[in-house]
């Protein structure tokens, strides 16, 4: 078995919100398990903790303008903002991963290197091409033989060092509608 050969360990690609989210998803698990915590032995019948006792008391003598309750306000919002960016920030889905290690490719790049392909054989009057994560769908129309096809654009397809196996289906069908 040659370098080449070798499988490789197919890395799933992460964005760089990735952390940020699991940060502030432990940040709300562990803020909103202690409160749940708190508020089931208080309704069981136990003593309410010191510290939201306390907090009952501040929160009933406190007004909007003070400082205390402007900066918990501030970072409450900034907090939704956080979350409102990470939900609207660019994925990874886009992208597949190749062989050397940090190393991608657009799938619409993928899927018009094998359009152009497919385009430029005898027979193919029409073609849509759908890559995913580890396959990828071919759909051709006209007299041209689905096995020539098929083996055309696995050949163009193993031009690209994509990491792990990536399967290629070619399917015949009506043309556009």
């Amino acid at each position: 078995m040659t370098v080449d050969q070798v499988p490789l360990k197919r890395r799933r690609l992460r964005s760089n919100r990735t952390g940020w989210t699991a940060l502030v998803v432990v940040a709300a698990l562990v803020i909103g398990g202690g409160l749940l915590y708190d508020a089931v032995a208080v309704r069981t019948g136990h003593r309410a903790r010191p510290w939201r006792a306390e907090a009952a008391d501040q929160l009933a003598t406190l007004h909007l303008d003070d400082p205390v309750v402007l900066i918990s306000a501030g970072v409450a919002v900034l907090t939704g903002v956080l979350l409102l960016g990470l939900a609207v920030a660019p994925g990874m889905r886009r992208w597949l991963p190749l062989r050397q290690p940090g190393a991608v490719i657009d799938r619409a790049g993928v899927a018009a290197l094998l359009t152009r392909r497919a385009g430029q054989l005898d027979g193919v009057s029409w073609v849509k091409v759908k890559v995913r994560r580890a396959r990828t769908w071919v759909t051709v129309a006209g007299p041209a033989d689905p096995a020539e096809v098929q083996r055309e654009l696995r050949t163009e397809l193993a031009r690209v060092p994509l990491a792990g196996e990536h399967r290629l289906d070619v399917r015949t069908g009506k043309g556009r509608r």
